[in-house]
């Protein structure tokens, strides 16, 4: 018996620096080879992305101009598989996420959507802070499901692309109406090896100016958003619920890393949203 097609999904845009590591990461998967397609949503980069990618996929298709657009694309219009991954070129898998995945959903029909374990790579100190920050939000409103049936994400509507920011908060909790989640633990690699700060910084505020209409859409006093873009959850709750506070009293240099890159972090939104008033 044949093994259930997987399409995963990769959005690039200029991406010849990692999208090789991401697409050789799928093709080695444990997962049967023929039971996985490739398909890459390409936003017209400039470099040498297309040419790559052409190594491992035929399926590459041009569309922009943001990230959910090209989801939505790929896996509502090109993919046929019974399951649909997304994933970020800067991404890559290990051996046996697709795999532990398709069992969990196979086994379980009352699960609708997967949580993947995530850890970020890097050699900067930043990065290893960044992982460890990661580490605490692994299967909590602040993290985002990336592994599902096609069928539900189409009956959902896909992603909303209205929202240019926290789109996968807000496909998770439309997603969570139809069933239950779990998460695996075989782990997605996030390659910050490039982490720039200043990059860093650049997106959260980019993404801070469109909050509004994800809170719009869902409302002030819903239970994820309190915790999402809450200052106590995000500050105090999530880092020692379930026990998690042992992490910081076994890796306190780290934890103090988080509360350094959180302190500016803030201090640059704070002035960013003083700028856009004047």
């Amino acid at each position: 018996m044949r093994s259930p097609l997987v399409s995963v999904v990769v959005s690039t845009r200029n991406e010849e620096q990692s999208i090789q590591k991401c697409l050789e990461s799928i093709t080695n998967q444990s997962y049967p080879s023929k039971s996985i397609e490739i398909i890459v949503v390409d936003n017209f980069s400039t470099d040498r992305t297309v040419s790559i990618a052409k190594k491992y996929t035929s399926s590459i298709y041009l569309k922009g101009n943001e990230r959910s657009t090209q989801r939505n694309y790929g896996i509502r219009e090109k993919a046929k598989g019974k399951y649909a991954l997304f994933l970020d070129a800067d991404m890559r898998l290990s051996k046996h996420v697709i795999r532990s995945c398709v069992e969990k959903l196979e086994q379980k029909n009352e699960i609708t959507s997967l949580y993947i374990l995530e850890e970020i790579v890097g050699n900067s100190l930043w990065s290893k802070v960044r992982n460890f920050e990661r580490s605490f939000f692994t299967a909590t409103p602040i993290d985002a499901v990336r592994f599902f049936r096609r069928k539900d994400f189409i009956a959902i509507g896909g992603f909303d692309e209205k929202l240019r920011a926290f789109e996968d908060w807000d496909l998770t909790k439309r997603l969570k109406l139809l069933g239950q989640f779990s998460l695996v633990k075989e782990p997605l690699f996030h390659d910050e090896t490039l982490f720039s700060f200043q990059t860093y910084i650049r997106k959260k505020i980019s993404y801070d100016k469109d909050y509004s209409l994800y809170v719009t859409k869902w409302g002030r006093n819903d239970a994820d958003i309190k915790k999402q873009l809450g200052l106590f959850y995000r500050s105090i709750g999530v880092f020692i619920e379930n026990g998690k506070w042992k992490k910081i009293v076994s890796s306190p240099y780290y934890f103090l890393g988080i509360c350094i890159l959180r302190s500016i972090l803030f201090l640059c939104i704070v002035e960013s949203r003083l700028w856009r008033k004047l």
